[in-house]
């Protein structure tokens, strides 16, 4: 075989693995995870991330747990049950079941838990370069928005 005869081939994987990057960053609302991330086998936070991000412009509704509907903590029970991961019904809740990680721990699908003193009172999914996928308040729907205190802890399910 000459070599010219593998050259094409090889684009051709590269194509695709930059097609399926590319596709992914859009599904995760701009961002795309490192060939590394892609290569390891998806936890629960990284599948989880998928289904919030396919919920995009959803209203929030205070109590909310979907499919259509949602509040901080019933989009993120729906998101981690939809993929086989079962959590807690409200933010403080689930802050209290999941492993506590610190800031340079954090990936793409851990929880980002907003909090005033020891009570948590948000909770979102991070979806890596400091923005959450998250149901904001009344009013709002479900958006990619950036990290906007520094009043977060993390914890992964």
């Amino acid at each position: 075989m000459s070599s010219s005869s593998v050259a094409p081939r090889s684009h051709a994987r590269l194509r695709v693995g930059v097609t399926s990057a590319v596709a992914a960053g859009a599904v995760l609302g701009g961002v795309v995870l490192s060939s590394q991330a892609q290569a390891a086998t998806p936890t629960y936070g990284a599948k989880a991330i998928k289904v919030a991000a396919a919920k995009k412009g959803a209203p929030y509704r205070w109590g909310a747990v979907g499919p259509t509907r949602f509040d901080c903590s019933g989009l993120t029970l729906y998101s981690f049950k939809k993929v086989g991961k079962s959590l807690p019904r409200t933010a403080q809740q689930q802050y209290s079941k999941v492993r506590h990680i610190s800031a340079s721990q954090r990936q793409v699908g851990d929880l980002v838990f907003f909090h005033s003193g020891s009570h948590v009172y948000h909770v979102g999914i991070y979806a890596g370069a400091g923005k959450i996928w998250h149901a904001p308040h009344t009013g709002a729907v479900v958006r990619l928005e950036r990290i906007w205190t520094k009043s977060v802890w993390y914890g992964r399910a």
